[in-house]
């Protein structure tokens, strides 16, 4: 009882760290468009200044909207009744990992030999398959014409 008692203390714990990020990221968002309509006053070192502190505010909101994925990912994880256990071994991820790192999907042993060896894991691969391309969306019996394809070759 005393685990399920920690992971809903834990799952406020995720739903108020995602109301504040997503208010901070929609306020950085704001704050950059604001900055890019308004007329850029100065000499060359406060547009260099503005230019370095607008790159450093998009970097910062980056971190923010991965981190809010993270922490969607692990509401829907509680959801579906997986939340706090290891998405390699299947073990459960000790409450003090949780408290520490309450999106994390890997126990401290899984995490140790996926920054050890990055492309171990079950099945020999752990990583982001968010990217992967999914061929069997596409139609791949169409043949490419290359003649179509524009190349720029460097003029001599």
């Amino acid at each position: 009882m005393a685990r399920r008692d920690a992971l809903l203390r834990l799952h406020k714990t995720l739903q108020s760290r995602l109301t504040d990020l997503r208010k901070k990221l929609s306020d950085d968002l704001h704050d950059l468009r604001n900055a890019k309509n308004a007329a850029t006053t100065g000499d060359v070192a406060d547009a260099a200044f503005e230019s370095g502190s607008d790159e450093m505010a998009s970097q910062l909101a980056e971190l923010d909207s991965r981190e809010i994925t993270q922490i969607e990912r692990a509401v829907a994880r509680l959801k579906q009744g997986t939340y706090g256990l290891c998405e390699n071994c299947q073990e459960k991820i000790p409450v003090g990992r949780l408290n520490a790192l309450p999106y994390t999907t890997l126990c401290i042993e899984c995490q140790r030999e996926l920054e050890r060896y990055p492309s171990w894991g079950r099945g020999g691969y752990v990583g982001n398959w968010e990217n992967v391309f999914d061929a069997s969306r596409y139609d791949d019996h169409k043949e490419v014409d290359l003649s179509k394809l524009e190349i720029d070759l460097p003029s001599h």
